[in-house]
């Protein structure tokens, strides 16, 4: 089936998985915050240009933050902070973006925060044998769509003292954040049907790999059958050769395989190719929020974190989300796959997630000031409040309103007025 050599010893059976996936469910007691960010760059002369990632490179500074600087395959940039308190990540994270900004502007480049190309063609700048391998097993147009079309903010936060509690939390209030943050309508130039254009792309990949992991009181198990059941991506022949594996094999009848077992390597670098909207790894990577504005992304952090890490707030937003949803929303400790979808395609224009996630606010920004928020941090997600989700709109929204502004030579997300 698979067929290739490997280092290292070759795993027994399935109890080595799940001994994998405990590991990723191994507290450090600690509550830390971690915050990556993925900007679409834009050439301001030309917004329907490519800009090289070379020409980043060279534009941007030594970021005072400490920020490490990442390229998506399409040309996408991407600042990881460090890890520390709410204040502290979102401080030298906003430092390290204005610093970008402002070189790049200097270049005559623009960041765009929203989570689908509006306008361009998915096109791959990184040709790395990992790339080449996954693109060609997810195919067209999608798998090229993710890769080179899509912006995210990934929020990593710290599986604090009852990591099943935080797990399933992050499950639970998915749908509602997904549908608050929501912020790419657009694709070619046109409505593309979806509030999230970048989860409806996720919806159309392989299922095994993008869809929520099942929860249920074991998130161990839960964990460990979600690696056994995803089909196997690719597998690393050497250091500069990767190949796509296209016979819809998955790690289980890796596994079973009597040519060449798979190993504990196989099976760390299989768990990096699977991409559910909340994956375990020793934290919990919460990976379905779309790219926000520059003024907002620091919202969306904040939010996210309050509700999954802090136990009154938690408890206040999941009694009002089962309040506006219904009992029928969940399925045992997780939303059903469709309450998903609904939120990625509606938004907050759905009234019941609408009712939701105003709730949610309110819960967050009672709680961030025992969070350590500063005032400006809690002001500035009342305003988002405000401006959004009292009035049941998402981000995208703003987004559609320019598309129907006949006239305008430059859209608003490429300028300072829609940045800043």
């Amino acid at each position: 089936m698979i067929g290739l050599t490997a280092e290292g010893s070759p795993l027994r059976d399935a109890s080595e998985v799940g001994d994998y996936a405990g590991r990723c469910f191994r507290s450090t007691g600690d509550d830390r915050v971690g915050v990556e960010l993925e900007f679409l760059v834009f050439d301001r002369t030309s917004a329907a240009r490519h800009v090289p990632m070379d020409r980043v490179e060279r534009a941007l500074p030594p970021l005072p933050g400490g920020s490490r600087v990442t390229f998506e395959p399409g040309g996408q940039l991407e600042l990881s902070g460090p890890a520390g308190s709410l204040a502290g990540a979102i401080d030298g994270l906003t430092a390290d973006v204005a610093a970008a900004r402002q070189a790049l502007a200097r270049d005559g480049l623009v960041l765009a925060g929203v989570g689908l190309d509006p306008m361009r063609p998915a096109v791959r700048q990184l040709q790395q044998p990992r790339y080449d391998a996954m693109a060609e097993f997810l195919g067209r147009p999608y798998g090229a769509l993710m890769m080179c079309s899509t912006a995210s903010i990934q929020v990593n936060l710290d599986l604090g003292e009852q990591p099943r509690t935080r797990w399933e939390r992050a499950h639970l209030l998915g749908p509602v954040l997904t549908a608050a943050f929501a912020n790419s309508p657009l694709s070619r130039g046109r409505p593309c049907g979806w509030m999230s254009g970048r989860q409806a792309v996720w919806e159309h990949l392989d299922p095994t790999r993008t869809a929520p992991v099942p929860v249920s009181a074991d998130p161990v198990a839960d964990w460990a059958r979600y690696l056994l059941d995803a089909r196997v991506m690719l597998v690393r022949e050497d250091e500069d050769r990767c190949r796509a594996v296209r016979d819809g094999s998955t790690f289980r009848d890796w596994l079973g395989s009597r040519e060449r077992p798979p190993t504990a390597e196989d099976l760390a670098y299989h768990a990096t190719t699977v991409f559910p909207p909340v994956r375990p790894r020793g934290w919990l990577e919460i990976r379905f929020l779309d790219a926000q504005r520059t003024a907002d992304w620091p919202v969306c952090v904040a939010v996210t974190h309050a509700l999954i890490s802090d136990d009154r707030t938690a408890d206040a937003a999941l009694a009002a989300v089962e309040s506006c949803l219904g009992p029928r929303w969940r399925r045992g400790s997780g939303p059903e796959r469709a309450t998903w979808a609904a939120a990625a395609h509606r938004g907050l224009s759905d009234p019941r997630l609408a009712r939701a996630a105003d709730a949610c606010f309110r819960a967050a920004i009672e709680a961030l000031p025992r969070l350590g928020a500063t005032p400006a941090l809690i002001g500035e997600v009342a305003a988002f409040a405000d401006r959004y989700v009292t009035t049941g709109r998402s981000p995208a929204a703003d987004l559609m309103d320019l598309v129907r502004q006949p006239g305008r030579r430059l859209p608003a997300w490429l300028t300072d007025e829609g940045q800043s």
